[in-house]
Parts: C-alpha cells; sequence; structure tokens
C-alpha cells in the first residue's frame, strides 16, 4: 500500500503546532526527537539543541502527520499559499470540531458550509501558516 504522509517543517515552532494539532485531532505522537539525540549532537549549534528534528502524529487510519524545525544554519522557511492539507471525516459533528479546533487563532478562508458538490466542507489558514481544508461527504451523513 502507498501512503502519502504530509511532512511539515517549522521555523522553531514544530513542538507547539505539534501539541496543538494533538490537541485537535487527539492521540499520541508516534515519535519524537530533537537534534540533541542525534549521534552527532555535538555539531549542532548552540541554542538548536531542543528544536525538533522530527515528529509523528498519527491521524486516523494510516494517515500520519509528520513535521521538524529548521535550524537556522538551514535558512529560514516561508510558508508558501500553494498547499493544503486535506482532511475528509465521518460526520458534520467531526468537521466541525476539526475546523473549530484547527481555525483558533487562525484564520477562516471559506467558513463550513453545504456546497453544491454534495459535501460539507470549509477551508482555513491555522496560527501557524498552515492551511487546511475540511470535507464531510454528504452521501455518508452520520
Amino acid at each position: 500500500m502507498t501512503a502519502i504522509n504530509p511532512y511539515l517543517i517549522f521555523n522553531g515552532k514544530a513542538e507547539e503546532a505539534f501539541n496543538f494539532y494533538k490537541s485537535v485531532f487527539g492521540g499520541k505522537f508516534a515519535g519524537i526527537q530533537r537534534f540533541k539525540d542525534m549521534p552527532s549532537s555535538k555539531d549542532v549549534p548552540k541554542g538548536e539543541e531542543d528544536l525538533i528534528m522530527h515528529v509523528a502524529l498519527p491521524i486516523g487510519k494510516g494517515n500520519m502527520l509528520m513535521g521538524s524545525d529548521a535550524p537556522e544554519s538551514s535558512g529560514k522557511v516561508i510558508v508558501g499559499s500553494n498547499s493544503y492539507i486535506s482532511v475528509n471525516v465521518d460526520s458534520k459533528a467531526e468537521a466541525k470540531k476539526l475546523f473549530n479546533g484547527l481555525s483558533a487563532g487562525g484564520e477562516i478562508q471559506m467558513p463550513l458550509a453545504d456546497m453544491f458538490w454534495g459535501a460539507y466542507f470549509g477551508m482555513l489558514k491555522d496560527k501557524f501558516g498552515v492551511q487546511w481544508m475540511v470535507s464531510h461527504d454528504n452521501k455518508t451523513q452520520k
């Protein structure tokens, strides 16, 4: 089976962002490593030892949201506007819960609403600049 897992890079905010995502989606981290955990950690610049080298949060069945921090030596990460993470859920209630959680402190781009193509759908940018689409197929209404 092929899986696609979004991987998000942050400028020192990965831990805060992933704790936020964990509060929205629930669950536990499948793994979290810091730059100081690397065998070559003596080469990590001062002040970057506690940054997140890799974190993984299981979401739903077989899905994983992953990420890390970009050390300053790698250059600043520019959060782009050319991608969204699309989350498809089983009920309107779950869509509302995730949408409201993810949009806290962020910006709602398109409020959740019934759409002409048969979905309950909304778009937002979270407080970390990551863009999300939340969707429920009304044909499978629960």
